[in-house]
């Protein structure tokens, strides 16, 4: 059976994503489990090679995924150009290079020439310098794939998903309504089913306010949209619990008792997350037709160049990519195995 072919994008060429794709990359055994390939330059590999002090890291150069190397590390060059490298600073140069490699690598996710896409951390101000015009991946990549994504976070403590991604607080509250809780909601339900194999997860949804609004008297969110999507999610058949007061469901260890948690914004979901899981959790962009995962980091302008990176979180990444195309593989197999199945004939009715 092929290998699955998982595409990885570089990242900034100035923050330390190259040097955790070299590190992750660099044993045997990873290439046992999937096929591979980078987008970006054979150039920039071998500068931030020399940074890793890795000489037995290589790799084979190809021009499409088509062409992958089973058992060795591919790169696609995504440019010709030399690359004018500032490591630990917002360059053009850095968002422009970043871009081309998601970019290329988007494509070839949304035609099917690889599995799963893992993305490397990107800066912000670099990608809005070279015009970028995304908030960050998880807009990008949806909006290329359409349909209707979810920002989620997993690691093998927990699983956190937010109905808003990155949104000021004020503005959060505001993009909550009941339409939206309800279709986060059921991105996540499926996504548990279809990409981890839960056939009937257990899901808790926290609230918005202060002790989830302490029955109106700190804002009615839950009263007016969160409980009722509770509701007519448990009329469908869903297992929902809450709305939980965040603090005290995360700090009584209750997270542990669920399979997933439906967190109302992007920091009620990621603090806790990072403070239990740092560098062992990935992001998964659920609910598209084409799957991307990422390290729970970023660019790290702090400690690049110093051979310092950590590349557990990323290894991390490579390993969810891989099996959730696994389990959704299962799944459209199960959906598929069902459909087959004949009826059985029914009894004569004695008259």
């Amino acid at each position: 059976m092929t290998k699955i072919k998982i595409g990885i994008t570089l990242g900034d060429v100035n923050g330390i994503g190259p040097e955790i794709i070299i590190k992750s990359l660099n044993k045997k055994e990873v290439l046992n489990h999937f096929t591979p390939i980078i987008y970006g330059s054979s150039k920039v590999i071998a500068y931030h090679k020399n940074i890793v002090t890795d000489p037995s890291f290589n790799f084979s150069s190809i021009s499409g995924p088509e062409k992958a190397f089973t058992g060795r590390v591919n790169v696609i060059n995504c440019w010709d150009e030399n690359v004018n490298i500032t490591l630990g600073k917002a360059t053009e140069d850095g968002g422009k290079f970043a871009l081309l490699s998601l970019e290329k690598a988007t494509f070839d996710l949304k035609s099917g020439n690889i599995d799963a896409m893992v993305t490397a951390p990107i800066n912000k101000q670099a990608m809005k310098m070279a015009g970028f015009e995304h908030i960050g991946h998880t807009e990008y990549i949806t909006d290329q794939l359409g349909g209707k994504s979810l920002m989620m976070m997993v690691s093998d403590i927990m699983r956190v998903a937010l109905v808003s991604n990155h949104l000021p607080l004020k503005e959060a509250a505001q993009a909550m309504t009941r339409e939206t809780l309800e279709s986060k909601l059921n991105i996540f339900h499926k996504s548990l089913q279809r990409d981890f194999g839960i056939e009937k997860p257990v899901i808790a949804v926290l609230g918005l306010n202060p002790h989830a609004g302490d029955e109106g008297t700190i804002g009615t969110e839950e009263q007016e949209i969160i409980r009722p999507v509770i509701i007519e999610a448990k009329k469908s058949g869903m297992l929902i619990m809450g709305p939980y007061p965040a603090d005290g469901f995360f700090g009584s260890s209750k997270f542990s008792k669920v399979d997933g948690i439906l967190a109302m914004y992007h920091d009620q979901g990621l603090i806790p997350f990072k403070a239990l899981s740092f560098g062992r959790g990935i992001n998964f962009t659920a609910g598209l037709s084409g799957i991307r995962t990422s390290p729970d980091h970023g660019t790290a302008f702090d400690i690049v160049g110093k051979n310092e990176a950590d590349p557990g979180s990323f290894r991390e990444a490579l390993y969810a990519a891989k099996e959730i195309v696994i389990n959704r593989r299962q799944y459209e197999s199960d959906r598929k195995n069902v459909l087959k199945k004949k009826p059985k004939p029914s009894e004569e009715l004695s008259e």
